[in-house]
């Protein structure tokens, strides 16, 4: 294995394998970690890669430990790439004061601005660098990569498919923060990160881009109408929606009645969003 990760832990299930690693990281100059799932079908041919970006607070354990998606991605022969939120303990000023901004508040950008701009190249660290280690270091197929997320994951997620539409295949979303650049945690995220310039911010959010380039899959977006965080005017799913419509871009917005903004939504519907990938990943 050339550059390889560093085992922390590795646990059996649905005939495949749960593992943590760690690596130095040299987009975010820092000690990076990040969770695989390793489909029993890894263990006699190359897989498809299926990457998830995780919320606000989220490591890389919680959609892991929680979501359920293991017995769907076993079913279907899909590696699930989780890394964590950002980077951990750079001893950046304040990146540990507030919930939304520093410490597992990355927002997924290459921050421009100091101080974040040392450690918080998380875009890169997605697009470029994890997923030459996974390559480099497991039996996949580098031409058959998906990738989805919730909420700030969502956001990132989507960012990541517009801005690389070569790159992958699909993306889907839970309740994503999808137009940043006009809700409070966007707003403050991008003020740190990038300063005050919105043409900047424009590059990072997905009701923008979505305008300038359109993806050949469709598009699967699950919101719950119970959501507080929906509510409270953070996540604006119409905001894109409606851009999407502008471009003709194939949306398919499901609201589900009751669900809220957790990962007992998440978990309600896996394997709808596993099964959207595999479509385009096992074809």
């Amino acid at each position: 294995m050339s550059n390889s990760p560093n085992l922390k832990s590795e646990y059996r299930c649905f005939d495949g394998t749960v593992a943590y690693y760690s690596h130095h990281s040299s987009a975010c100059n820092h000690e990076m970690n990040f969770a695989v799932y390793l489909p029993p079908q890894a263990q006699s041919q190359a897989v498809p890669i299926l990457y998830y970006l995780s919320g606000l607070t989220c490591t890389e354990e919680n959609f892991i430990t929680k979501a359920g998606a293991q017995q769907y991605a076993a079913e279907l022969g899909i590696m699930l790439v989780v890394p964590d939120t950002s980077p951990r303990h750079t001893r950046i000023p304040g990146e540990d004061d507030t919930w939304d901004l520093g410490s597992g508040a990355s927002f997924y950008v290459d921050a421009t601005e100091s101080p974040w701009r040392k450690h918080y190249q998380m875009y890169s660290y997605i697009t470029q660098e994890l997923p030459a280690l996974i390559i480099a270091n497991f039996s996949v197929k580098p031409d058959k990569q998906s990738i989805f997320g919730h909420s700030m994951g969502g956001h990132g997620a989507l960012i990541c498919a517009l801005k690389n539409p070569q790159q992958y295949l699909s993306v889907s979303a839970f309740a994503p923060i999808a137009a940043p650049m006009d809700c409070p945690w966007g707003k403050k995220a991008f003020t740190a990160y990038l300063g005050n310039d919105r043409q900047k911010w424009a590059e990072y959010d997905a009701s923008e881009l979505i305008k300038h380039t359109q993806l050949d899959s469709t598009i699967l977006i699950d919101q719950g109408t119970d959501d507080q965080f929906y509510q409270q005017q953070q996540l604006l799913p119409e905001k894109f929606q409606k851009a999407c419509e502008q471009v003709q871009q194939n949306l398919n917005l499901r609201w589900q009645t009751g669900y809220d903004h957790s990962y007992f939504t998440i978990s309600s519907f896996i394997k709808d969003h596993i099964q959207h990938h595999a479509t385009y990943l096992n074809k």
